[in-house]
């Protein structure tokens, strides 16, 4: 029986939605279950400020009653204005093992993007580069990392048969306790010992943590600028990345490089909320909430993830650049194993970013997952 697309409307069409990858995911151990309150808001566009800048269409896909594979299509106008590349982008797909499931919810997805006026589809991206961009291809045999997908491996071949290519691999790393820091640690004396640099930690109080967290996106804006899909967030969703990461971090989590007195380089360590959440079943309620609130702030988590790294463009080609990165890196890293984190992930970054991949190198990270984002030029309905 061939399967039935349709556009999710109905409160039941949400909840099939939110619930579908427990089912695709039933025999995988390495599949973390998202919350599915915050997923639920997630997708809700008053409280997701990407939809001030962005358009989305929900898809769900049936074979008879029961729903086999879901998809988004999405058109971003800051990436349209940024790029005039005439872009759109599918993401959040997950759907079983059969080829003509996948084709049709691709079709939907194309489709909706056609006629909205878009020439090319890159994908999955769920919703943005700052969300959880990209297909695992490689690395499948540990669980993801806190806003870090994980997927089957069947997903790939459907993906590649419909007509799309490689467009970005991005790198995750792993970064254990053991591994080998003598690589960096001249060039980390040599930073420090210049007089004019000075490594502090973020300020959490309330008064100045907003400006804080201004502060770093200004570096990585300017870091960032020219990497490939680069859009830089809104106020909005800075105000909302600064509620978030107020309840999580601790100061010693972010650390910051300054010199003559301009923060010019930081690095940032998020707890790894999946180990806190895994056996959740996607549930913070009736007593969950209670659970998560000990294991993160009384337990402590064992496993951290680093997904921002960011150097001012000025000084990216210079030693002391260089010695920047590695100290801030290796500051954070020094936090949180004394605190008891026994495992960290440093992702993603792109792989065409040959300097950040020889700064992560030398401070003794491993590359160990690959996920891919796939493009495709949309001809008309009638070269499907």
């Amino acid at each position: 029986m061939a399967a039935l697309i349709v556009p999710v409307r109905t409160k039941q069409q949400w909840r099939d939605f939110h619930h579908l990858p427990s089912r695709i995911y039933a025999g995988d151990p390495n599949w973390v279950p998202p919350l599915l309150l915050e997923r639920a808001l997630h997708f809700t566009p008053k409280h997701n400020p990407f939809f001030q800048h962005a358009t989305a269409e929900f898809f769900l896909a049936y074979i008879g009653d029961e729903p086999v594979g879901r998809i988004t299509a999405q058109i971003d106008r800051l990436h349209l204005e940024r790029y005039q590349d005439s872009c759109g982008h599918f993401g959040f797909i997950e759907a079983i093992d059969d080829a003509q499931v996948f084709a049709a919810l691709v079709a939907a997805a194309e489709d909706w993007l056609r006629g909205q006026g878009m020439e090319r589809v890159i994908g999955p991206v769920s919703f943005s580069l700052w969300d959880q961009p990209g297909l695992l291809v490689e690395g499948f045999d540990t669980p993801p990392y806190v806003m870090m997908g994980h997927h089957l491996p069947y997903y790939q071949k459907h993906i590649a048969q419909l007509g799309y290519r490689k467009a970005e691999d991005l790198i995750a790393y792993r970064y254990g306790p053991d591994a080998d820091t003598g690589k960096f640690e001249k060039l980390r004396a040599r930073a420090l010992r210049n007089p004019d640099v000075k490594l502090r930690n973020i300020h959490m109080d309330k008064a100045r943590f907003r400006g804080e967290v201004e502060m770093l996106l200004d570096i990585i804006n300017d870091a960032w600028s020219d990497n490939w899909g680069y859009v830089p967030m809104t106020k909005a969703e800075i105000d909302d990345l600064a509620g978030i990461l107020r309840l999580l971090l601790r100061p010693g989590d972010v650390v910051i490089a300054e010199y003559h007195g301009e923060p010019v380089a930081f690095t940032a360590i998020f707890p790894n909320l999946n180990e806190a959440i895994r056996d959740f079943k996607g549930r913070l309620f009736p007593f969950n909430w209670i659970k998560l609130l000990w294991r993160m702030k009384v337990r402590g988590l064992k496993t951290a993830r680093m997904p921002m790294m960011g150097v001012r463009k000025a000084l990216q080609a210079s030693s002391l650049g260089a010695g920047l990165a590695v100290a801030v890196i290796f500051a954070v890293r020094e936090f949180n194993f004394s605190n008891g984190v026994v495992d960290s992930e440093l992702s993603w970054i792109l792989e065409r970013n040959t300097g950040v991949h020889h700064v992560i190198k030398m401070v003794g990270a491993e590359p160990y997952k690959t996920y891919r984002l796939y493009e495709k030029v949309l001809g008309s309905e009638a070269d499907r």
